[in-house]
């Protein structure tokens, strides 16, 4: 998928409840403390974002999935290449929620594994 497919493009964001609840009072998301450490959101893409919730978000039960309309962020989105040589999409600016195309549950299931909900690609 590229970065520059004009069609339905989601890419996704893990967050806790308390950063999405602080994102819903500003109305924009800031981004989580790694995100503000590193100058950029990280998002993950249909393909990533199991392995992301995996690796940064293992046993953690507070979570929410943001599914976010890539085509309304512009060029401050970029695909930049991260681990494993894949190529991450990268927000350098707060994420404005009108960009958000639903938030759900990301629930543990009884092995301590995160829980998907249908994706979008």
């Amino acid at each position: 998928m590229s970065n520059s497919d004009p069609s339905h493009h989601t890419i996704y964001k893990i967050a806790t409840r308390a950063q999405w609840a602080d994102a819903e009072k500003a109305e924009h998301f800031s981004g989580a403390p790694v995100d503000l450490q590193d100058g950029y959101i990280h998002f993950s893409t249909h393909d990533t974002v199991a392995e992301t919730a995996a690796k940064h978000f293992a046993g953690q039960d507070d979570l929410l999935l943001v599914a976010v309309d890539a085509n309304q962020l512009g060029d401050e989105l970029r695909y930049e290449i991260s681990r494993g040589g894949k190529a991450f999409p990268h927000l350098y600016a707060h994420l404005q929620l009108t960009a958000v195309r639903w938030v759900k549950d990301l629930p543990l299931d009884s092995d301590g594994k995160h829980q998907f909900p249908e994706l979008e690609q």
